[in-house]
Order: C-alpha cells, then structure tokens, then sequence
C-alpha cells in the first residue's frame, strides 16, 4: 500500500523502508525557486529573484516554493524562521538580536559583527524574549499551502552557529575555546535555550523534524578538535536532542565535510539523520554501513560539482549509482550534499528528482 510523504519520512528516520526512498532538499535558494518555477509551472512566476536572507523571504517566493514541492512531488519542505534581519544598506542587514550580515545573491547572509565582544555583554542578553510567533510565519505558510500530507522540517541552527554569530564570526568563537572558555560555555546557554524555545513555537505549527545547520567540519576533518566539539558543543547537542524526542520530533543534524573523527559522538547524543554526507569527504555505502540501525543518512547528490557542471546524464546514473548503496534496508533520504544554491542548473535539479523517483522504489513493495 502506497504510503504518503509524511509516513515515508518519518519511516525512513526510523532508519526503516518505506516504500520508497524519501526526497528531501535542505535549502532552495531564491533564485534556483524562481528559475524551476519557470521550468515547471512558468505561468505562475510574476517575481524576480533578490538577494537570499534565509527565512526572510517574500510571500511570492514561498509560494513559488509551494509550487516547485508540489510539481516535483518532493516529501518534504523545509524552512528557516525569521530571525528579524533587516536590510539597512545595499548589501548589508542586522538581525533582531544585534548582528550585522552581508547580504549576497549567492547564499547566505555572512556576519560581519556581533553584539557579544566579552563576556560583559552577555549580562542582560537575552534571545528568548525576542522571539515571537510571528517569526513563523513563512514556516506556517509552507506548511498550510503544501498540506499534512507531506513531511515538514523547521531549520534551527546550531548552537555553535548561533554562537558564532553573535560573536560576529567563527574564528572569534573558536579563539574563545582557548581565552575564554566561560564565555563559549555561557554564550552556548543562551543559544540553546534559544534554540529550543524555537523549536517548542515550531512544534505547535505543525513541523515534524528539526533540523540543525552549522558545519562542524572542513573536506579534511573536523573545524574543531574532536575533544573541544566533546567540551563545548555536544552536551547542548544532547540537550536539543533529548529536547526533540520528548516531545515526539525527529531531529537531523547538518554538517558539510568530514564528521567522521565525531560520528560516534554525533550518535551518541541521538540525533536521528545525518545530513549531507559530502561525497567529497565521506563515501556513502561506507558511512550507511557504520550507522545502519543507529541513525538515518540523508544526502550525498553533489551540489559543487556534479548539479553545477554535470549533465542530465550523468545526474542520473549517480542518483541510480546512490540509491543502489545507501538505500538497502531503508534509513535512507535522499538530497543533494548541501543544498541547491544559485549555482545548480535547475535542469540538473529536475532530473535529480525525477531519477530518484524512477530508481528509488523498494522492489519488495511493488
């Protein structure tokens, strides 16, 4: 009996098969909406692309994204939450907590400077309190355009990530691991409690699975040491987690490059997918294998090189070529290895999906 895409989801996280492997994508950026909208349905496209602000986006360009969900049939959406980020020049925004972005029509926004420079500013600083309903309202929309019936994801970001953002960038954060460990450890209070608190808003509207972006890794290895993520990251990912699961959620954890020196710790907490497994850092049959029955995997369509530069072709052959490794046994969602930047032919994208809908069906639930 054919399952909908909700059921497909949650099954497929349960690291069990449905009857077909789930689709799933991260991120859409803006402008890959607006252009798949002119392939799939161009009659209902009266917008132009603008600079991405991740969860900031216009009415019209949620319901392009309705749209693109619904024509490709996907089994999932996924969303971020308002964080407030205002455009205050040309190319530059400030968020509803203090920290000032550059904006880009190629991907997300990228801080330049925070509210948190020591740890006196952390006195009086608080992110709950700021956070409203209202926040959600692209995510409601998504979800009350699409329906029910398929899976919905609510993005929220890392604590690591939200913390590095307040303190205006990564190195910042990172050089507090050794100067101010106090510091990391009470800005990572902050940031998870704010993280659940949106989490609790998401889980009211109707969202099934968090998922929580923030790269712990480069190609190579780990951005951190394995012990710093043990010290000052994973007892607030064990939060969330455990957070999730009380009140009967999934939660994915995101992260480009090569987790594998934290994958043990990354199943530990409990997190119920991994995503994106970069084929450039980690080879998908092999990493299926290891966390067969622990967690789910979800990814592994490359989005730097093969959706960028490749043909239709041969997207094909490597949906056809991953689906035959990571798919066996169920606990696996397919997507690209991050997300479909403005970089990706939306005609690569399309064909994406298309095989993996050709090659994706469990031949014992024909």
């Amino acid at each position: 009996m054919a399952m909908d895409s909700r059921e497909r989801i949650l099954i497929a996280l349960q690291g069990e098969q449905p009857d077909k492997v789930p689709i799933f994508e991260l991120y859409i950026n803006e402008a890959p909406i607006v252009h798949l909208t002119e392939l799939l349905v161009p009659e209902e496209v009266h917008v132009k692309a603008g600079k991405d602000r991740f969860g900031e986006e216009r009415p019209e360009i949620l319901d392009l994204y309705c749209l693109v969900v619904k024509a490709l049939e996907l089994d999932a959406t996924c969303w971020n939450f308002s964080i407030g980020l205002e455009v205050i020049g040309d190319d530059l925004g400030r968020d509803k907590f203090g920290t000032m972005y550059r904006l880009s029509e190629y991907g997300e926004p990228m801080p330049l400077e925070g509210p948190i420079h020591d740890r006196s500013d952390l006195l009086g600083f608080d992110m709950v309190s700021k956070l409203e309903f209202e926040d959600f309202a692209g995510v409601r929309q998504v979800i009350e355009n699409v329906g029910k019936e398929t899976a919905h994801f609510m993005s929220v970001q890392d604590p690591f990530k939200v913390s590095w953002r307040r303190r205006g960038s990564m190195q910042n954060l990172l050089m507090d691991y050794v100067l101010d460990p106090r510091l990391v450890h009470d800005l990572a209070r902050i940031a998870t409690d704010f993280d659940m608190a949106a989490m609790e808003m998401a889980l009211q509207i109707g969202v099934d699975v968090i998922i929580v972006p923030g790269d712990l890794a480069g190609e190579q290895t780990t951005i951190m040491s394995p012990q710093h993520y043990r010290e000052y990251i994973k007892p607030y990912h064990r939060e969330l987690v455990d957070y999730a699961h009380r009140k009967g959620a999934k939660i994915v954890k995101h992260s480009d490059g090569n987790v594998w020196p934290i994958l043990d710790d990354l199943l530990e907490v409990g997190f119920d997918g991994i995503h994106p497994i970069q084929p450039q850092s980690m080879d998908i049959a092999e990493v299926k294998g290891y966390v067969a029955g622990k967690a789910c995997v979800l990814g592994n369509i490359d989005c730097r090189d093969l959706l960028p530069f490749g043909s239709e072709d041969e997207v094909e052959e490597r949906v056809k070529e991953t689906i035959e490794k990571a798919a066996p046994g169920g606990g696996y969602i397919i997507s690209s290895s991050n997300s479909i930047h403005p970089g990706c032919k939306p005609e690569n994208y399309i064909a994406m999906v298309t095989a993996a809908h050709r090659y994706g069906v469990y031949k014992d639930r024909e």
